[in-house]
């Protein structure tokens, strides 16, 4: 202790406890990847208070913007796997390997990106170049839109996959419901302002101002 100049074993009983300062939380290297046209979004949390993400347009992104390359660990098998992700394996040196993401600090942001269930959702495709694995946009993709991927046809059959991916809402398990005291970031209108508690409400309301901008 500074004050009473003694050396002591635990807090000072006359000077009290130490003031402690925390270190500033840095974000993941995938989430410092995300391009700044792009954000993430909470769209469920699941037990254990783990996060389900999905990125999602700030602007309007072109047909034919291409991302990547998809990072990740070379790996025989998968040590982290979620149905809402898109399974990637690369060629590299006659081999065929897994491109793995254990954690945030192992890839980009592109590991957040969910696939597409239907065509009319998809708004990239995945495919090998060189070893790498890039997505690319098939149709231009509006604000507030989720980017959502599905295999191409050639990679698709490397990924012994269906080229075109169709699964009917009914038959995707949701997410089980979890109470948390965590307050979940509410969608925002743009134009009116107006917060709604899921992007779906978001989508379906009916703006005044929006059509008059």
């Amino acid at each position: 202790c500074e004050d009473c100049g003694k050396s002591l074993i635990g807090e000072c009983k006359l000077h009290g406890p130490l003031i402690r300062a925390k270190d500033r939380v840095i974000p993941s290297r995938a989430r410092l990847t995300l391009p700044h046209y792009l954000t993430l979004r909470v769209l469920e949390l699941r037990a254990g208070n783990q996060q389900t993400l999905g990125v999602f347009a700030k602007r309007v992104i072109q047909k034919r913007t291409q991302f990547g390359p998809y990072v990740g660990q070379l790996s025989t098998k998968l040590t982290r796997y979620d149905e809402s992700r898109l399974v990637l394996q690369v060629l590299k040196d006659g081999g065929k390997y897994f491109l793995d993401t254990p954690d945030e600090d192992c890839g980009n942001w592109m590991m957040f990106v969910r696939l597409a269930r239907n065509q009319e959702e998809q708004t990239l495709v995945a495919y090998q170049h060189c070893g790498e694995v890039y997505f690319t946009t098939v149709k231009p993709i509006e604000p507030h839109t989720e980017l959502k991927v599905w295999y191409a046809a050639d990679y698709a059959k490397f990924m012994e996959a269906s080229a075109v991916f169709i699964k009917e809402e009914s038959d995707v398990c949701p997410l089980p419901a979890v109470t948390t005291k965590e307050p979940v970031d509410p969608w925002i209108c743009s134009s009116c302002r107006n917060t709604f508690a899921t992007f779906a409400l978001l989508e379906s309301h009916q703006c005044i101002n929006k059509d008059r901008v």
